[in-house]
Formats: C-alpha cells, structure tokens, sequence
C-alpha cells in the first residue's frame, strides 16, 4: 500500500549500498578506477622516498657528484610522470562512474514512479518527488565522482605512509599510532550529528524546490491576486530554514575538522621533537627525517581529508536513503499473477455492481456508496449532479486507479482487479475537463493517443476534431513547440487537441468530463461539433456540466452523495421535479440573467 514518504531521519551510512548497487554493473571501469588510484596513491608516497635519496645521496652525501643528484632528480620527475597520468586516468574513470550511476539511478527512481497509483501522489507533492531526482542524484553524484574516490586515495595513502613511516623509524611510527584513537573518536561521536543534519539539509532543499515549482506553476494567480510580496515572505521562510539547518551542519563538520587537524598536526609535531633528537644523536639520517616528516604530513593530510569526506558520505547516505524510499515503493494497483485476459473484440461494456468507495485521504467521506450502474455497449450516458457528488470518481475507478472496498467494476464482463490494468485502459479513452497538454511539439501531443500514429492518422484525427486549421496556422505546424501546459493554445484549442487525441486512440469506451461551459460561443460549438464526432460508435459515459450538452443523451444519471437518485431521460426527468430539475432550473435562470 503506498503511503506518505517518511519524516526525516537519521540515516546510517550503510544506505550507500544503493549507489554500491548501481555502480556494480560496471566491474570494469572500477577496476580501471582502482587500478589508477592505487598507481597515483603509490606514487605520492614515492615522492618522501625521492627526496630522501636527494638529500642522503646528493646534499649530504660525501663524495656525491653532480650525476648521482641528477639521478635522484630525475627518479623524482619520474614520479611526477606518472602520479599525473595516473591522477588523470582516475578523474577521468571515477567520473564516468558518476555520471553512469546517477543516470541509472534516475532512469529507476522514474520508471518506478511511473508504476504507483495517483494516491501516491496525492499524498506526496510531486514537486519534491522531483525534487529528489534532481537535488538528491545531484549529491550521489558528487560522492561516485568525487568523495568516494578522494576517500579511497587517502586511506590508501594513509594507510601506506604509515608502512612507509615504520620501515623508517618504528619508534616515531608506533608514538604516532598512539594518537589515532584520539582522531578517530570526534569523527564517530560528531559525525552521528552532521548525519542527521544531512538528511534534514535535503528534505529543506527539497521543500524549497517544491515552493519554487508551484508559485512558478501559478504566476498568473499569483500576480492576480497581488500576492507576490507574501509568496516571497513564503520562500524566504523557507530559505531561512534551509539556512539554519545548513549551518548545523557546517558548524559542527567544522568543529570536527578543527579538532581532528589539532590532533593530528600536534601528534606530528610532538613526533618530529623526538625524531631531531635521532637525527642530532646520529640514530637517523638528514634524508630519513625528512621523509619522515614529509610522509607524516601526507598521512596527517589524509587522516584530514577522510573527516571531510565523511560529511560528503553522510550527505550521500542522506541522499541514498531518501531515494531508496522511492524506489521501494509498490504500486498497489497491479496486475493479479494469471490476470485474466479481455475478451474480443472489444464491446466497451462497463458495470458498476454494488461499489463502495472511499478516497485513502478521505475515509470518512463515502465517494461512491452501495453504487450500481451497467452501461451497454454503444450507450451514451450522462452523469449529472452537484459538486462532490461523486461524478468524477467513476472515471477514477473505471480506469483502475482505485479499487473499491466493495463491490466490483467490470469492463466486457471482466472485474477489473482480475484484468491487468495496462489491458482495461488500452480499452479507455479519456478527455478530462483540465486538458493536459505535455511541453512537446503538436505532433508529440497527438501521438499520445497512439504513439505509433502516422502524420496521416495525426491529420485525420485532427480534422475530425476541428483542430485542423489551427495546427495548420502554427508556425512550424506539427512540429511547433505548444509551452508549458499548452501555452501558446487557447482553451478552446487544447479541448480540441485533446479531443484529437482521444479520437487517435480509437477506444471502445469513451470516458468524457465535458468542460464546454467556460468557452466562448465560437470554441464551444467547434468542440461541441468534434465532441459528437467523437461520441459516434463509441460507450461513452459524459459528466456533463452544462445540461444543454446531455439533451440527447440515451440516459441521463442524476447523482447525489455518491448515489444515483435520478435515471431516465432529460424530458422525464424534467417532468419528475427531482434533482435534475432543480439543477435545469437553476442553471437555465443563470443563462437567462
């Protein structure tokens, strides 16, 4: 059952096995990764090893010549050589990873999403679902192509520097050891908190990406109604907490930084007291305590670097988790293991058998109760009734995006939770009162009806629905880019669009939220005419707001509080001075006045 995602938590590092997940399908770029850290990680260690023999078999070496330093220069540019190719290599395998990964990862956060049901999203804003995708990815994205590699090349350089440190003085070795348990502790008891700060971090950016995207959404509302100085109020707010918590985070990864550089510099610098008395005893060479000294800051560096990177990993886990949610949600409507099959062809029967339903987010509300109504093939239905009465809801559970808590629907004689739902909505074809035109070409826009649609069928589709000549008339035609939600169309264009639409489809049963009332005498009479073109041949089931638009239907639904109170024909039910008459009544007086 899909739910509300989770509040903020704290999440362990552990939910990096996600990204692990992901970028294990490409052992051979790893390989090839790993292979050019270790070499680079290598050769900065080789570097102490180089001015060692400079120093002990040039500057300080008796008898030396200029060839043996020229040796030990050029064994250093040697190195240089190669930590840059290899440097290079890394960058260059660490990144395609990232970017791999990440593309990956959204490509299955999104094909997921695309199976759960619209309560899912109810519950959830799908501005921060979008926001997850790209604030979220954008972070794993930096720990693939960055932070995981800059972790690994320290404790390998690490963890070598401190081989290297005991092969040259094990007693200023193991005095140095001795000090990281005292760096280790900060990073695991301060580290808990940034990890909580993290996940908190996100969720505000994602809040701030959601306000954006529905004060963007509606500008012209905003606008209107003079609202822009309080949505700006809004999104500082929220600005303003995205701060805060930023700075939580910062301040204490700060103070862990700082605690862990004092540690480590002042355990180096105690170290090096003793190792000037080695050297002024005679017990270590010039070149030995200098490499030394040089590999202790190599480690300490890296030592360093890792309490950075944990924040980043902390940050990624944050992230990881937070798409892990998404990607472990389940569609709760899905196909039944042996889903039964449709029969053909096609009649476009639908029944409606004592339905109980109530919406997840309204339980206490019934939408439709102890609900009954059959639709022959060919049937044109109007449902009429006053707001909430439960008109809409049909549509929702006729194409399966609900299922009832009783009762059953039935399309061709088949219950639609027996019926895989890809099949009963194959069957379907809609055109809702708010048309969705996609920010896609007019061709795109069509073909959503049948995506394998030929210019032929586009034209034909749209001739019938009197878009014709408008499509025409756009500067690139087909082609033409319509905006975001059908901007450059005017209402009256996107109806008729999306009537094309239905017609390209070609479905037995049509389901039509007629939405004529809020054109002007001009669009309404085209997509009238498109509309009855549309009906021909076709189940279709209209809920009609204007009860001019349902004269001819062959029956007439009057619902009220999810119930049928009223059935027959417009004359009949005009006579019966129920509901329906009321509702004539009124909206006939309105026109008049």
């Amino acid at each position: 059952m899909a739910d509300a995602l989770p509040p903020p938590e704290r999440r362990p590092i552990g939910e990096l096995r996600l990204i692990w997940g992901m970028a294990a399908h490409y052992p051979g770029r790893i390989a090839a990764a790993l292979a050019a850290l270790v070499v680079a990680s290598a050769a900065t260690l080789a570097i102490p090893y180089g001015f060692k023999r400079v120093i002990d078999r040039g500057f300080l070496a008796e008898g030396g010549t200029q060839a043996s330093v020229g040796h030990a220069f050029n064994y250093l540019l040697m190195i240089v050589a190669v930590l840059a190719i290899a440097t290079a290599l890394r960058f260059y395998f660490v990144s395609w990873l990232g970017e791999r990964v990440v593309a990956d990862l959204r490509a299955r956060v999104h094909a997921n999403l695309l199976t759960l049901a619209p309560r899912f999203f109810e519950e959830n804003r799908p501005s921060e679902i979008a926001s997850r995708l790209t604030s979220d990815t954008a972070v794993i994205e930096q720990v693939v192509g960055s932070t995981v590699s800059i972790a690994l090349r320290n404790a390998f350089t690490g963890i070598g520097g401190i081989v290297y440190l005991f092969t040259l003085s094990p007693k200023l070795a193991g005095s140095l050891l001795l000090g990281i348990p005292l760096i280790l502790a900060p990073i695991v008891l301060l580290g808990r908190r940034v990890r909580g700060f993290s996940r908190t971090s996100q969720d505000r950016i994602a809040e701030l990406g959601a306000i954006v995207s529905e004060t963007l959404g509606a500008m012209k509302i905003v606008q209107g109604f003079g609202q822009e100085k309080r949505e700006g109020a809004r999104f500082g707010v929220a600005i303003e907490d995205a701060f805060a918590t930023a700075r939580h985070r910062f301040t204490v990864r700060a103070a862990m930084t700082a605690i862990v550089i004092a540690l480590i510099f002042g355990s180096i610098t105690l170290v090096l007291r003793e190792g000037a008395t080695d050297v002024a005893a005679g017990r270590m060479s010039g070149g030995a305590i200098a490499a030394f000294v040089l590999t202790g800051g190599l480690v300490a560096g890296a030592f360093g670097a890792l309490t950075e990177v944990y924040g980043d990993l902390l940050r990624g886990a944050g992230a990881a988790g937070r798409l892990n949610e998404l990607l472990s949600e389940r569609p709760e409507i899905a196909a039944p293991a042996r889903p039964q099959a449709l029969p053909q062809p096609p009649r476009g029967a639908l029944a409606f058998d004592h339905v109980e339903f109530r919406y997840p987010t309204r339980p206490e509300l019934p939408a439709l109760h102890d609900f009954t109504l059959t639709v022959s093939p060919g049937e044109t239905v109007a449902v009429v009734g006053p707001s909430g009465a439960g008109k809409s809801t049909l549509f929702q559970l006729a194409q399966r995006f609900y299922d009832p808590q009783s009762g059953s629907v039935r399309l061709d004689g088949v219950a639609l939770t027996q019926a895989d739902p890809a099949q009963v909505r194959a069957r379907i074809a809609v055109v809702p009162q708010d048309t969705v035109i996609f920010a896609a070409s007019a061709r795109d826009n069509l073909r959503y009806g049948r995506w394998e649609a030929d210019d032929g069928a586009l034209w034909a589709a749209a001739e019938a629905a009197n878009a014709a000549r408008f499509l025409q008339e756009l500067p690139q035609g087909l082609d033409t880019f319509l905006g975001e939600g059908g901007a450059r169309l005017s209402g009256g264009q996107r109806q008729r669009l999306a009537i094309a639409r239905a017609l390209l489809r070609d479905a037995p049963l049509l389901l039509l939220d007629e939405a004529t009332s809020a054109l002007d005498a001009e669009s309404e009479r085209l997509v009238q005419d498109a509309l009855e073109r549309l009906m021909a041949r076709r189940t279709t089931i209209v809920i009609a707001h204007r009860l001019a638009t349902v004269r001819n239907a062959d029956r007439i639904v009057v619902m009220d509080r999810g119930r049928i109170v009223e059935e027959g024909r417009h004359d009949a039910l005009i006579k019966r001075g129920g509901l329906y008459a009321r509702l004539a009544q009124l909206q006939f007086d309105g026109e008049a006045a």
